[in-house]
């Protein structure tokens, strides 16, 4: 399942860190990790929210592949508008999801206000 994850600066870094193979641990008050399921999505959330919501005002849209049978446990949902569709990773699942990525996280899009 090809799976798309915007992302601000600060967890962009952290991705570099491990080689574009993986996302990073949540902070505490973030108990779910949502990757979408369309690039038009990630790149609302990215120059809406992620350009308005960090220190340096950019917001990247990453891509990447996760096997689908793993895929598959998790529920398909629908957060808005039909193509507003996400999965729901517990965060104590992230460890395994990360595994289960297929090559590796690549940046489609950046979005700056400056």
């Amino acid at each position: 399942m090809i799976l798309f994850r915007p992302v601000g600066t600060a967890e962009l870094m952290l991705i570099k860190q491990s080689g574009y193979k993986c996302f990073p641990p949540r902070l505490p008050e973030q108990p779910i990790f949502y990757p979408v399921l369309n690039e038009k999505y990630a790149q609302e959330i990215a120059e809406k929210w992620n350009v308005k919501d960090t220190s340096d005002h950019k917001g990247y849209v990453t891509k990447f592949e996760v096997d689908d049978d793993y895929c598959s446990q998790f529920e398909i949902q629908t957060v808005g508008r039909s193509y507003h569709q996400e999965l729901w990773i517990p965060t104590d699942e992230l460890e395994t999801f990360n595994k289960h990525i297929i090559g590796k996280i690549i940046v489609v899009s950046e979005f700056s206000d400056n």
